[in-house]
């Protein structure tokens, strides 16, 4: 992974909004339905190389290809595992993974923007099954999983890696989900325990991991639902104590997927859900922080640009960062529609360069882009988060 030597470095999370005749075909392939692939391969091989253009000319350093030809961040995995069916969603499924305290204590709030047309984010059209889902039915693991998706994680890498060497870009990233992000989004009627059942994600998934970093890419972790469960607790009234056995078990079991694997080579990206609300019960990055120290990742990826978590650069005062870590904090963010002016980017690139060292900071954003503003702003934000970056360079004298 590189560092920010000679200058300030700028990335992004991953999910940028693809064109919406690819997202129509997305959609269709996971609802089962027929598509011409010998349309789609051609297309995304467009896409993804206009992507990569368009991210190096806003004046990003390390890029992906947009997670353009995946269904979702999380569940574009269960095409890539045996043992995992789609499945009529039975009574006591009909939760949301996100129903916390926070939706609860703005009701009124989240029930304004689940109605029709009180969306506070930007959908395409088409872009309603983007988040993976096949109306009514839900994922069940009901066999043994095995990682299955080698062609299409191939395919995936190859075409990123020549975008990348067309745009003359010199590292690249690409994004997977973790074990206990996957758990939540499908139920288990196979494996005697949450515990084997985790361990069995984990395995299958190290697959993915060793490929991405055999490859020579930088291989990021999402594993958003790890902070936000502390909402989820709140709710039923859970403790610290559960909080941190829970936490603890599942980064226990990503380390156990990421056994072997350097950690230079992995980035660690978290956040509190990301969805436009109040995150009036966000747990504090200060209670986490020795938690996401002990996951086998290097870059460590988290919301500090958005007004719930911007003031939180300051526990950099006190904690100290470990030999090897590298922070990737969000600099600008998907939460609104305003554009960060570059100054105001580099100011918080500077603030963290000056506690942990500049080259100990890759500029970032607090979450995917994709389908949270428009598509006109995410752009013209992470040219703000380029030109900050040149800022910050110039500035600290780089």
């Amino acid at each position: 992974m590189r560092r920010s030597t000679k200058g300030i470095l700028a990335t992004h999370v991953g999910r940028l909004q693809r064109p919406d005749d690819l997202t129509e075909m997305l959609v269709k392939r996971q609802a089962g339905e027929t598509i011409d692939e010998q349309v789609f391969g051609p297309r995304l091989k467009k896409a993804i190389a206009d992507v990569v253009k368009q991210q190096a000319e806003a004046g990003l350093s390390v890029i992906n290809d947009g997670e353009f030809g995946r269904i979702s961040w999380l569940v574009y995995a269960f095409g890539r595992l045996s043992g995992f069916q789609l499945k009529p969603i039975r009574s006591e499924q009909n939760r949301t993974v996100l129903q916390g305290k926070d939706r609860r204590d703005f009701s009124d709030y989240y029930a304004y923007i689940s109605a029709e047309g009180g969306r506070t984010y930007y959908r395409s059209p088409g872009a309603s099954g983007a988040a993976g889902g096949v109306s009514g039915h839900a994922w069940e693991c009901t066999g043994p999983i095995k990682y299955t998706g080698q062609l299409a994680l191939r395919a995936e890498i190859e075409g990123l890696k020549a975008a990348l060497s067309s745009a003359q870009v010199d590292e690249g990233f690409m994004t997977s989900t973790s074990p206990s992000d996957l758990l939540l989004a499908a139920t288990n009627s196979y494996y005697p325990s949450e515990d084997a059942y985790l361990y069995a994600l984990a395995d299958a998934l190290r697959e993915e991991y060793r490929t991405i970093t055999d490859s020579g890419l930088i291989l990021q972790i999402d594993d958003p639902l790890l902070p936000a469960q502390w909402d989820l607790m709140l709710e039923s009234n859970g403790t610290w104590e559960e909080y941190l056995e829970f936490a603890e078990q599942r980064i226990d079991v990503l380390n156990h997927a990421l056994a072997g694997i350097p950690e230079d080579k992995v980035r660690y990206h978290i956040c509190w859900g990301s969805h436009h609300g109040p995150h009036s019960t966000d747990i504090p990055m200060r209670k986490i922080i020795d938690l996401i120290f002990n996951v086998r990742a290097a870059g460590i990826s988290f919301e500090a640009g958005n007004v719930r978590h911007e003031h939180e650069w300051q526990i950099w005062n006190d904690v100290r960062l470990p030999e090897g870590k590298i922070l990737i904090p969000g600099v600008v963010s998907h939460s609104t529609n305003t554009i960060e002016h570059p100054e105001l980017v580099a100011l918080r690139i500077k603030q963290f360069a000056k506690l942990v060292g500049h080259e100990n900071v890759i500029a970032g954003t607090d979450c995917g882009m994709g389908y949270r503003v428009h598509p006109q702003i995410a752009w013209a934000k992470l040219s703000a988060l380029g030109e900050g970056a040149r800022i910050a360079t110039k500035e600290l004298r780089l």
